[in-house]
């Protein structure tokens, strides 16, 4: 169990950091070439850019956890129907955030702050980005299935050949060419491109090996999914929310040089959160399966693996980050004031990281086992948490140092419901073997 722990975690953990790496890339470049109005522009433009990776991810994951559950109850039917069910609403969601998009994307980068140039120079960018729609969802939903079909290496390969691809093509296309804004964009389409497609040929072999006959949509078993796949959507999009919120506190409370720091603590925040992350979704895959073949005691013993994981991987990035916090703003370019602020606060961040593994860890159980009521509360909580913090407490008492805390704060608050969900669950945990049908196999449990 252990050796297949860490044969799913770790290319999961390297997939993830890779992941979220691809704007960084472009706004290196660009920022280059073009200078502060495309790095503002890739940085307005980039939410929107979110959404499709965020519905690919969700989509994805709902269908593996519901794929797992089904292999581990040995329910072919109920397994090529959820599989087919995901490629009913990845086509679903293609449609409808591509006419979406198309329609309502320059009134959503309107919204989202862009003015003049910038607005120009976004528009132009995620024009190009809606053009790969199709594969962007692709790379972002076929990792999870792969995963689930012992291909975390795949997956990996996969995503690290869409990053170096993005890379060159960036440097190519920007540097070289001088295509700018367009050249970015075109080159994380086909970095995208590069990982859906062995994902794709590998998903067609797996097929085959599925009891009998061709995998077909099965709409009636799309809900199941879209319940389960709520969770991971969020859990991509709710970073997001929390570097709004920091900002604009930031922005009242301490003005632009705390603005600039906290762009800094983020970037170096971010990768940390994505590994963490990668410990949870890394561990799904076995999660599910024992949760299928009704064997909790095996289902538990892999959650507390990727528990005491998930906490060396904090610890080890806490020392990192502590030991490293005044040269890492002068990597990324930091004014002096901005570059003190951050070296200041960074380690306040770093707080953050312990309780954020339990509840990255805690997630991924809830989801994997279909528990899906208290994922939401944990996957949504952190926001509406740090919202409330920013709005009515820490900042109005102690000022900037109020928007610091407030994260691992939040973070903690979390863990400690967490906690309490965790107990309710054992408490309350009805078993479910023999009494749900193979067209309903991924019905949430009660609690």
């Amino acid at each position: 169990m252990v050796k297949q722990f860490f044969k799913q975690v770790l290319p999961a953990m390297a997939a993830f950091a890779f992941s979220g790496l691809y704007t960084i890339v472009d706004g290196f470049f660009i920022g280059r070439s073009v200078g502060d109005v495309g790095l503002a522009a890739v940085n307005i433009a980039y939410p929107l850019s979110a959404l499709l990776q965020a519905a690919g991810t969700g989509i994805g994951m709902g269908a593996a956890v519901c794929i797992s559950v089904c292999r581990g109850r040995g329910d072919t039917r109920g397994e090529r129907g959820h599989l087919g069910g995901a490629f009913l609403l990845l086509a679903a969601a293609g449609v409808l955030l591509a006419v979406s998009l198309f329609s309502f994307g320059t009134p959503a980068l309107a919204a989202l702050g862009a003015r003049g140039e910038v607005l120009e120079q976004a528009i132009v960018y995620l024009r190009v980005i809606l053009l790969g729609i199709p594969f962007q969802l692709a790379a972002t939903a076929l990792a999870p299935l792969i995963r689930n079909y012992d291909g975390a290496l795949a997956a990996m390969g996969a995503m690290i050949a869409g990053f170096v691809t993005n890379i060159v093509l960036d440097a190519l296309f920007v540097s070289v060419f001088g295509w700018g804004m367009a050249g970015a964009a075109g080159a994380t389409v086909i970095g995208q491109i590069v990982t859906a497609v062995p994902c794709a040929f590998y998903l067609w072999r797996v097929t085959f090996r599925i009891g009998s006959g061709p995998v077909r949509p099965a709409g009636h078993m799309c809900g199941s999914i879209l319940r389960t796949a709520v969770s991971p959507f969020g859990l991509a999009m709710s970073p997001l929310f929390v570097i709004m919120l920091l900002n604009k506190a930031a922005s009242v409370y301490g003005g632009e040089s705390s603005v600039a720091a906290y762009a800094v603590i983020s970037y170096a925040t971010a990768v940390v959160m994505l590994l963490l992350q990668g410990v949870g979704d890394g561990s799904q895959p076995q999660m599910s399966l024992y949760f299928g073949m009704d064997r909790p005691e095996r289902t538990k013993a892999v959650r507390n693996l990727a528990y005491a994981f998930a906490a060396v991987t904090a610890v080890a990035n806490i020392v990192a980050l502590c030991l490293l916090r005044a040269a890492i703003p002068v990597f990324f370019g930091a004014s002096g004031e901005a570059a003190a602020m951050a070296a200041k606060a960074m380690p306040v961040f770093t707080i953050g990281f312990i309780p954020i593994a339990f509840c990255r860890v805690t997630t991924a159980y809830f989801y994997a086992t279909q528990h899906n009521r208290p994922a939401y509360v944990m996957v949504y909580g952190e926001a509406v948490l740090l919202a409330l913090l920013l709005a009515f407490v820490l900042p109005r008492m102690i000022g900037m140092d109020g928007v610091w805390i407030s994260l691992p704060v939040a973070q903690i608050l979390l863990m400690l419901i967490g906690c309490g969900l965790l107990w309710r669950s054992r408490r309350n945990r009805v078993k479910d073997s023999g009494k749900v049908s193979n067209e309903t196999v991924c019905d949430t449990p009660a609690l």
